[in-house]
């Protein structure tokens, strides 16, 4: 069965067995606004055709913001678009954006550890945080870590929406962000960011 057949949380728990909680965990890591960054997205709202399918949601609003944050982690980070996740024949399919470790071999090699997966939706927050855990729960699987914190991002483009899974808990945080804020909403995926390239690094820690 592929993500898309996830239609609620409620759903994907009964399932996989997840407790679910709502509950703020998100913090704010500062990380400055371009001024270049904001006028573009201003032409883009006053003349651009953003918002009329899921597509252009990704394209127009959501991989701008997570490549602005991205440029900063790339040495250890890869940020992948539309790439096919498959752990199983129940958990399959096309998270919009993934965040991977980057291979030593090149940005061609999809690699794991997975850190986020974010999900586009019109509007549809449940449907959207139903197929975001899927994901999340099949990301955890293929890294084969528990301990490991996997966050997940669902967006309508306008409205930014956090979760959290952690071996058999999965936390929603309590408030939401905007694209109307950037700078605040700059600061949250920046931790999200930063927390992902944190547990990288005491992975390879680990090995020495």
């Amino acid at each position: 069965m592929s993500f898309s057949n996830y239609k609620n949380i409620a759903i994907v728990a009964k399932e996989f067995q997840i407790k679910y909680i709502l509950a703020d965990f998100i913090q704010e890591l500062k990380f400055p606004v371009k001024p270049t960054f904001q006028e573009e997205l201003e032409i883009l709202f006053n003349d651009g055709v953003i918002d009329n399918s899921e597509a252009a949601i990704c394209e127009n609003l959501i991989y701008p913001v997570l490549k602005e944050v991205w440029k900063t982690y790339r040495q250890n980070l890869t940020l992948w678009s539309h790439q096919t996740l498959i752990y199983d024949e129940n958990l399959s399919g096309q998270p919009d954006y993934i965040i991977t470790k980057r291979n030593p071999l090149g940005t061609i090699i999809f690699d794991q550890p997975f850190f986020l997966v974010v999900q586009a939706k019109q509007d549809k927050f449940e449907e959207g945080w139903g197929q975001c855990l899927a994901e999340l729960i099949a990301v955890q699987k293929i890294n084969n870590d528990f301990k490991q914190r996997i966050f997940g991002i669902v967006s309508n483009g306008i409205i930014w929406q956090f979760g959290l899974l952690q071996g058999a808990v999965f936390t929603r945080n309590k408030t939401f962000y905007s694209l109307q804020n950037l700078e605040q909403l700059f600061s949250v995926i920046n931790y999200v960011f930063s927390e992902s390239n944190l547990q990288l690094l005491e992975k390879k820690s680990d090995l020495f």
